[in-house]
Order: structure tokens, then sequence, then C-alpha cells
């Protein structure tokens, strides 16, 4: 079982759309690409444990050649 927290989500259908096609600009699921945005946005404002540290790099395979 995963050690992730589900929890439900209400979102602009608007907003979803754009986040899909960024998610999919970046090759990742939404769910991941949400994940990666909040985790880079609290090490922005230094709310890692630990201190600032780099956003973890996402689950989901990257593109290989661009």
């Amino acid at each position: 079982m995963s050690g992730k927290k589900n929890f439900p989500l209400r979102i602009d259908p608007k907003l979803y759309e754009i986040l899909e096609r960024w998610a999919a600009d970046e090759f990742r699921s939404v769910n991941a690409h949400l994940e990666y945005l909040l985790r880079d946005s609290a090490h922005r404002a230094g709310r890692l444990p630990g201190g600032r540290q780099p956003p973890a790099a996402p689950s989901e395979p990257e593109e290989q050649d661009k």
C-alpha cells in the first residue's frame, strides 16, 4: 500500500485543463505534476522538513531525448 495521503480536491474545470496540458508537456500525470508544484512551492517557502531542499524528482519517467 502506498504511503501517500489521498484527499478529494475540487478545482475549477478550466484550471484543471491548464494543469492537464502543463503536466503533459512535462510528461507527468496531473497528480504527479500537482505534487511536484506543491513540493516546489513548499521548498521555495522554506517549509520542507530539514530546511531548504531541492524538490524531489517526479516518480514518472521523463523524456529521454529532446
